[in-house]
């Protein structure tokens, strides 16, 4: 049995516990939650009464020493402490995105954990997504011709309010930046999974909340080796009925696909022959699984295949993917997007300035 630990007992913790714990439930995953620590207690003693039967400890070294991977959900500048506590005890980690406030501490976070040698995976759980693995595979397959061009928009209320219940995210000490690097990090990467690789990055980027160091509008323009270009805007507002939603136009030669939803999709894909609607379901065992078919339920879902993944990799010996070196390619596209933001939208090619 998988003794699984966390490190942070947030939002994320909680979608990640909650499809664990579904998947033990639904007898998916031979796992139990055993210890979480988090620095408010109170919030750690209910987080365990709700995955558990798991005990609150005082510290992250206590949680790696009764369990054998351990996820780590804190805010971005408490990972390289979580992190090292599980590699000082030899486990396995999950280990959410961004990996650090900054690129230079996501390279040593990574070069810590390959040199320790242990499972490793990172949190950018978009590639999980039906609807993503479905376009990647119809731009592959080649039927709507050559990929040309990408319209990607991200927003979401200013995620220091409602269900986030805190405020870490408005401390550009905590966080590293704004709508960015804390959430649009998914973004690059799905675009980059997509697409293939990117060569430079030109961006503008906006503070009007007036959270120092912390953006709430980006606009990024990703340049691919492929000839591939994709507009990217990602904003954070005030307007707290919308929660996380993404919308993406991709155009072919030969057809454009759009998709309305970030996790099952539809896919919407027209060519000179006419309109497609294409479902994205997800796998069986999915829709199986003791989980609400409501809005809680169906975000739970975006973590669950990533967290067995994980398992399963430890459990088969065998790396598990997104890496934590996949995770430092999109660090590096954001922090090209801020050196480009920084030079008045100058175009940044990706690698420079390390």
């Amino acid at each position: 049995m998988l003794r699984i630990g966390f490190v942070g007992s947030g939002l994320i913790a909680w979608a990640h516990a909650l499809g664990l714990k579904a998947m033990i439930d639904g007898g998916v995953l031979n796992a139990s939650i055993v210890a979480v620590h988090d620095q408010r207690e109170r919030r750690a003693r209910r987080f365990a009464d709700a995955v558990g039967p798991a005990e609150v400890v005082p510290s992250a070294a206590e949680v790696a020493a009764r369990c054998d991977a351990v996820w780590v959900c804190t805010p971005t500048a408490a990972h390289r402490e979580a992190v090292d506590a599980a590699l000082a005890a030899g486990r396995a980690v999950f280990c959410e995105k961004p990996l650090a406030t900054d690129l230079a501490a996501a390279d040593a976070l990574v070069a810590a954990v390959d040199a320790a040698g242990v499972p490793s995976q990172s949190g950018l759980v978009l590639r999980s997504a039906p609807v993503f693995r479905a376009l990647r595979a119809l731009v592959a397959s080649g039927t709507l011709g050559q990929p040309m061009a990408a319209v990607f928009r991200d927003d979401q209320f200013f995620p220091i309010r409602g269900h986030y219940a805190s405020e870490w995210r408005a401390d550009v000490a905590q966080a590293g930046g704004g709508c960015l690097i804390e959430h649009s990090i998914h973004d690059v990467d799905i675009l980059r999974f997509c697409f293939g690789e990117v060569d430079s990055v030109t961006a503008r980027t906006t503070n009007l909340a007036g959270h120092e160091g912390v953006e709430d509008v980006a606009a990024v323009t990703l340049s691919f080796a492929s000839g591939f270009e994709a507009q990217l805007t990602s904003v954070w507002h005030d307007i707290l009925t919308r929660g996380s939603t993404r919308r993406i136009e991709v155009f072919c030669r030969e057809g454009m696909v759009r998709l309305s939803n970030e996790f099952r999709g539809p896919l919407h894909i027209q060519t000179s022959s006419g309109k497609e609607v294409r479902e994205c379901p997800s796998p069986a065992w999915v829709d199986a699984l003791p989980l609400a078919d409501d809005e809680i339920g169906l975000a739970v879902r975006a973590y669950v295949e990533a967290d067995r993944d994980f398992a399963d990799a430890i459990a088969d010996g065998r790396p598990s993917e997104p890496s934590l070196a996949e995770a430092l390619v999109a660090h590096r596209l954001v922090d090209a997007a801020y050196r480009s933001a920084a030079a008045g939208g100058a175009p940044v090619a990706v690698g420079d300035g390390r």
